[in-house]
């Protein structure tokens, strides 16, 4: 009898110690607003995966798609109210949180995507990340969206004059509000998981993004003419709540940072990939794309908004950006 209570005894310590590391799991959850098979879906579940990996698996990060927690906007702030733990998101809704990182969003501010990716990496990118430390967010990385491109359902547009009068939906950014409207853009700020639909049912002609979200997204069942513009450089973030970080081990503290380091180079790799098939694949699907946009028009109209930004931002800071190397 005593040998079986022994026996017992033991069997429940080592149960107890196997347990310990289940116990100890963290669960965490980040959010995208778009489709897992897109270049957002492979960052979180890199990101997933790197987290785990780098914190022996006493960290767990659960994955959502397809706005499946709320738009954008609303993840962010329940990132911000510690009600979530973690957010990757566009910059479009992110200049409300943090209005310093308004400035990425002027319209053709950089050259290319090196262009944008050195800056982001580098000092600049970097002193932004911090402006997010005050705003109950410790932002992680800077990741990508790519690109802005028009698509719509009424016209071709070969420059701003065909933009004129057509209803696209943007973000719910007032930098990018701003400069549509310039070109005479009736702008209707959406959150993007209502955007397919308001496509569809006519409530907006067109919306503007980068072409592994139209691809993604399958904007080419609801839209028929895409326009090369590339307007706007659209970053992402992977933002966490500080709360949460800051309960964060110094080595477990590297480890999310890492992981989100790595889930932006998977993100803009795939960002590569989709740039590189997206043209062939939405004409094969049916649309009709202008490739040659007159950016140089584009560009000349904004001329007086851009004196405006200049004011608004600092010509100083804006050419740092534009000639950064």
């Amino acid at each position: 009898m005593q040998m079986k209570k022994l026996a017992w005894g033991i069997g429940v310590a080592m149960g107890l110690m196997a347990a310990g590391p289940a116990l100890a799991q963290t669960t965490m959850r980040i959010s995208i607003s778009v489709a897992q098979n897109s270049h957002q879906g492979v960052a979180i579940d890199t990101f997933a995966k790197e987290v785990e990996q780098r914190t022996g698996g006493r960290y767990k990060v659960q994955t959502f798609y397809n706005g499946s927690l709320g738009g954008e906007r609303e993840s962010i702030e329940a990132v911000q109210l510690g009600t979530q733990e973690l957010a990757f998101s566009s910059s479009g809704p992110v200049p409300n949180f943090v209005p310093e990182t308004k400035i990425l969003d002027v319209p053709f501010l950089f050259r290319d995507k090196a262009h944008a990716r050195a800056v982001l990496d580098g000092p600049i990118g970097n002193e932004l990340l911090a402006k997010f430390d005050g705003k109950g967010f410790k932002a992680l990385a800077w990741a990508e969206n790519g690109f802005r491109h028009m698509t719509n359902s009424k016209r071709a547009i070969n420059s701003p004059d065909d933009t004129k009068g057509l209803k696209i939906r943007t973000m719910e950014n007032p930098v990018h509000i701003q400069a549509y409207k310039a070109l005479g853009i009736i702008t209707t700020p959406m959150a993007f998981p209502e955007v397919f639909t308001a496509l569809q049912q006519g409530t907006v002609d067109g919306q503007e993004n980068p072409l592994p979200v139209i691809t993604s997204a399958k904007f080419d069942q609801v839209q028929k003419h895409l326009s090369l513009t590339g307007h706007v450089y659209s970053p992402c973030i992977l933002v966490m709540n500080k709360a949460s970080y800051d309960k964060l081990s110094a080595e477990d503290k590297t480890a999310f940072v890492q992981a989100a380091q790595a889930a932006t180079k998977a993100n803009r790799a795939r960002v590569d990939q989709d740039d590189a098939n997206g043209v062939a694949e939405l004409r094969a699907k049916g649309m009709q794309v202008v490739e040659n946009v007159d950016k140089a028009k584009f560009v000349a109209t904004l001329t007086k908004t851009n004196a405006d930004f200049e004011k608004q931002f600092g010509k100083a800071n804006l050419d740092r950006i534009r000639n950064f190397q």
